[in-house]
């Protein structure tokens, strides 16, 4: 069995590097909102989820699909791109919609921090709506690195409690393993550990504890700057919908030769 050496959150992209990530499992978070769209994309039967940097080259991938297989998905300041099929909400990547079709998505946050992943050993996506299964598909990693798009090159704080929680749970389930892991790995969990506690006599897992934590987290998002800039642009809805709390089971992962991103479990 392999032991977990290292677990490493990175606050932000340029806070690391290709070489840094190089050979580990990085977690891609953008829990506001690309990584918890993509995680319902993948629920929702997507065939695939192509992440693209620019407007224009998801419009030439789209195309070069044949007619009505591929939809063009994605956000810039929060709001649908215009004649894309799609914005950036995770309700709207359900079945009816996107079920069978290749997306083509382009945020503006999320999928440029996948861009410095190419050289990992694996990337996968995560956000509170699949926070335990992403925790249980890490435990067998050597080297972990948790990176967060943050909005607009500033840190944010749902996706730094995300990583937190990824921290603690892992820490707790894996209590011989003593991984390094950085400052900013230990300053996350102190933040969700402080903002989320089990109350007296309530068990971590419980089914009363995972709704105080959405409850918790619901409000919370609202504060942080990427739910100021969603309740601004009139989609505060995403927000309780991003802390449903392991309300999927799978873990989409990003296949790096193909670039395009499935469900790994």
């Amino acid at each position: 069995m392999r032991t977990m050496q290292s677990l490493k959150v990175h606050f932000l992209s340029s806070l690391t590097s290709p070489e840094e990530l190089a050979g580990g499992a990085v977690v891609v978070i953008d829990v506001l909102r690309a990584t918890t769209t993509i995680v319902h994309a993948v629920a929702a039967g997507a065939r695939e989820v192509i992440p693209c940097l620019e407007i224009e080259e998801a419009r030439r991938v789209a195309a070069g699909f044949p007619k009505g297989a591929a939809l063009l998905g994605g956000e810039r300041g929060g709001l649908k791109i215009e004649g894309f099929d799609l914005g950036n909400s995770p309700e709207d990547y359900n079945r009816a919609t996107v079920g069978g079709k290749v997306v083509v998505l382009t945020t503006t946050n999320g999928t440029r921090a996948m861009m410095l992943c190419r050289q990992a050993k694996r990337v996968l996506v995560g956000g509170f709506v699949n926070a335990s299964a992403v925790a249980a598909a890490l435990a067998q990693e050597e080297r972990v690195h948790l990176l967060c798009a943050g909005t607009q090159g500033e840190i944010t704080r749902e996706d730094v409690l995300f990583a937190g929680r990824v921290v603690d749970q892992l820490l707790c389930a894996l209590p011989r393993a003593k991984p390094e892991t950085n400052d900013q790995g230990r300053i996350a969990r102190e933040c969700y550990s402080n903002l989320i506690a089990a109350g007296p006599g309530e068990p971590a897992a419980s089914a009363d504890a995972i709704d105080r934590e959405i409850a918790v987290l619901s409000s919370e998002l609202r504060h942080s700057q990427g739910g100021r800039n969603l309740i601004d642009v009139g989609l505060d809805r995403d927000i309780g919908l991003a802390a449903q709390v392991d309300r999927f089971a799978i873990v989409p992962e990003l296949d790096l030769e193909k670039w395009s991103i499935g469900s790994a479990f």
